[in-house]
């Protein structure tokens, strides 16, 4: 028997939140080979940074196959760099001490082990035709006119 192929999966995300914290959503676009899907939510009140990661962690949950290699493209440093650069992995032996999102942080590290991930950040809003689907994704769902409350959600005091 042979070993199994894995899975290439090429993802695109991005993040919205209007007024920062205020209503907000994330889109994700997921591609492999021929398949394409598209993925959105809205939320009443979000910030930018928690779209951007909660994109990339609904990408990683909708993937029904384990392991695959996806790369991830995004247009936020913040994600991408806390994981590229072990930002993350640092957080995680503090206990997240003095960091924001760490729910959020908490679930991507629940499915991340599962994949081979590749990050590549790329310029927001430079005719990249998948993150600006992705943006355009993002911003519509938080007009939706039922939005899901982030639960995570802490507003600076």
């Amino acid at each position: 028997m042979g070993q199994q192929e894995i899975p290439e999966i090429v993802m695109y995300t991005d993040g919205a939140a209007r007024g920062n914290p205020g209503p907000g959503g994330y889109g994700v676009v997921l591609m492999s080979g021929t398949h394409r899907k598209e993925l959105s939510q809205g939320f009443r009140l979000t910030t930018n940074n928690r779209m951007e990661l909660m994109a990339a962690i609904a990408g990683l949950e909708a993937l029904r196959v384990v392991p695959c290699r996806v790369t991830i493209y995004t247009d936020s440093k913040y994600v991408a760099d806390s994981v590229v650069k072990g930002w993350l992995f640092n957080w995680v032996k503090t206990h997240f001490k003095g960091k924001k999102n760490i729910d959020l942080w908490k679930r991507f590290l629940e499915v991340y082990p599962k994949h081979q991930i590749r990050f590549i950040w790329v310029k927001g809003h430079a005719s990249i035709p998948e993150n600006e689907r992705c943006d355009e994704l993002a911003v519509a769902a938080s007009y939706q006119p039922v939005l899901l409350e982030d639960i995570g959600y802490q507003p600076d005091k």
